[in-house]
């Protein structure tokens, strides 16, 4: 398994009139974060749509542990949980520093598909792009 790790400073707009991290923002992270794992592997977005693959979200989820707020240090671990030649699940867990302690502060889930570019129709990677099935197969769980 391809465990990676982007690291998200909490910025002053994101967070809300309580001082701590608006819910939303987590998602955001979760992208940032995936590029970052995407490109770690070399098939970052550029390259996959000059491939012809688009690579949409079908879903989100997540689940908030412990509060985060202004000019902390996000830990974003990411990793495929399920991969099967046309849907990708990637699985997150974010962790920040409270009193000198690693705490675990979030997880998530996000599901994409890969879809041809010109014809938006769902695509099965070993057929379209054996190269990319490969690298997705090698950091699977």
């Amino acid at each position: 398994m391809y465990k990676h790790t982007y690291v998200h400073k909490v910025c002053f707009y994101e967070t809300d009139k309580m001082a701590i991290t608006h819910h939303s923002n987590y998602i955001r992270w979760m992208e940032e974060a995936r590029i970052s794992f995407l490109d770690s592997v070399d098939l970052n977005f550029k390259k996959l749509e000059s491939m012809g693959l688009v690579s949409p979200v079908l879903f989100v989820s997540a689940e908030y542990k412990d509060m985060t707020e202004f000019d902390e240090n996000i830990e974003v671990e990411v990793f495929v949980k399920e991969y099967n030649g046309l849907k990708l699940v990637f699985e997150y867990e974010m962790y920040h520093t409270k009193d000198g302690k690693r705490k675990l502060c979030a997880t998530a889930t996000s599901g994409h598909c890969f879809l041809d570019a010109k014809t938006s129709r769902p695509v099965i990677l070993s057929k379209f792009n054996k190269d990319v099935d490969d690298v997705l197969r090698g950091v699977l769980l």
